[in-house]
């Protein structure tokens, strides 16, 4: 890579009230961080040698942060039914008979969708994940694998927290730190009290955040009373879960104030996925609660066949719809707050606020490029109509999306994937999900149409 200077009729370099360029540019080093983000002209009187590229009737900001995803083939196969019913019947046989060919396309495909439509670094939660990591490295997306890992007699044919550390050796800060790994727990019903200690000790001995899923449904809440006495999040506190390096929760739907006051203290990141919660009937997360309590939230998307697609920017547009219907409320999260989640406040979820989130000097040239001239930006205004933030949330698409760059290399030009053939990731997929779903078949034949109920511990 050499340095660059890209310049865009508009930077938004935070995502925060009214931090917005008008012709201005952001200096790209050699080594893919940000030197530099300024007005244009000044910027290129500094730097009069560094190349620059002029991105015309284009907005550059922050690369988007899903923080909660899984890649999948069940797109549009897995429908209709309540998450833990849904789990039962849809997911978790498709991952007694999941092979690593097919895990692996899964994460190729998952990545590239995240590319197109401006996602710059993913958070993971999948299987057989050497594939996964060979796919975010290839197709250079920033990526967070957290294996889904759960030892519990019942549901022995997930990942194992020995897996789970070989993964950490062997990946963990490879492509110059662009892939991580951290320590996964599908969820508390999935572990034994030992491992979840253990899964504990692994994140505080590598350093590494933990993830997992918590008070996603009213289910989630009244099986944890009836079987601990507590809530899930006293109840992951009472088994060392939050003694972790970092933790990261995804979906929080069903908290109460005491909760609330746990992961403000503890200083735990939450993962907010409003389409996947609105599908599966979860609920709507207390996002408001969150944030007054000075909680770090990001959006995720979560998988494929509960979204079912990964474009963010319709996520922040659902968050802001879901936050203003649930609480009656017009004026419920702001459009610069749903910017902030996506991008600045999704970092500092993930514990790496310092590096990413943000256009400024010093951090990962993590950075997209947003078509201006479409219908769906127009009228577009600056000044004290400024309408940018309210467009972003509440009009673009992934779509719209026209460059990606990830930490200083552009991986989508024009629209186009730079990093691998679309056409054959696609072909890949549409191969390998007939056999999936003939073994799933099979296996659900074999043993009465059904899988046993989620396990007692």
């Amino acid at each position: 890579m050499q340095r660059q200077l890209l310049r865009a009729d508009l930077v938004l370099p935070v995502p925060a009230r009214r931090s917005l360029l008008v012709d201005g540019a952001v200096l790209v080093e050699a080594d893919g961080t940000i030197g530099a983000v300024d007005d244009a002209a000044r910027l290129i009187a500094a730097h009069p040698d560094a190349p620059v590229r002029h991105l015309r009737d284009r907005l550059l900001m922050p690369g988007l942060i899903n923080a909660h995803c899984h890649s999948g083939l069940l797109r549009g196969t897995a429908e209709g039914l309540p998450v833990w019913e849904w789990l039962q019947r849809f997911i978790d046989p498709m991952h007694r008979v999941l092979r690593p060919e097919d895990a692996e396309a899964a994460s190729r495909l998952c990545y590239a969708e995240a590319l197109l439509s401006g996602t710059t670094t993913i958070v993971d939660m999948w299987r057989f994940m050497d594939g996964s990591a060979r796919a975010a490295r290839d197709l250079g997306i920033r990526a967070v694998l957290v294996p889904y890992v759960a030892e519990h007699p019942d549901h022995d044919y997930f990942e194992t927290y020995d897996g789970n550390e070989a993964l950490i050796a062997a990946w963990h800060g490879a492509e110059r730190g662009r892939i991580n790994v951290w320590v996964g727990l599908e969820h508390l019903f999935y572990a034994v009290p030992a491992a979840l200690q253990r899964a504990a000790a692994l994140s505080r001995h590598y350093g590494v955040p933990l993830h997992t899923h918590s008070n996603e449904s009213r289910f989630d809440v009244e099986e944890t009373l009836r079987r601990y006495g507590v809530r899930p999040v006293r109840a992951l506190e009472r088994f060392g879960v939050l003694d972790a390096h970092h933790v990261l929760l995804a979906h929080c739907c069903w908290l109460w104030p005491d909760e609330i006051s746990v992961l403000a203290e503890r200083g735990v990141g939450v993962a907010h996925n409003p389409i996947s919660n609105m599908k599966l009937a979860s609920g709507a997360a207390p996002v408001q609660a969150l944030l007054d309590a000075g909680i770090a939230v990001g959006l995720g998307t979560d998988g494929e066949k509960e979204n079912n697609n990964l474009d963010l920017f319709e996520e922040m547009k659902t968050a802001s719809l879901l936050a203003k219907f649930s609480q009656l409320d017009a004026a419920a999260l702001d459009a610069w707050s749903i910017c902030e989640m996506a991008t600045s406040s999704g970092a500092r979820a993930l514990g790496l606020g310092a590096s990413i989130g943000s256009l400024e000097a010093g951090k990962a040239a993590d950075l997209i490029a947003v078509r201006t001239k479409t219908p769906r930006m127009t009228p577009l205004l600056t000044g004290p109509d400024l309408n940018v933030h309210h467009n972003l949330v509440h009009a673009v698409q992934g779509a719209d999306v026209d460059l990606t760059m990830v930490g200083g290399r552009i991986v989508v030009d024009g629209g186009v994937l730079q990093t691998a053939d679309l056409a054959e990731l696609i072909d890949r997929v549409n191969e390998l999900v007939p056999p999936l779903f003939a073994r799933r078949s099979a296996w659900l034949a074999d043993h009465g149409g059904a899988v046993s109920e989620i396990g007692a511990v």
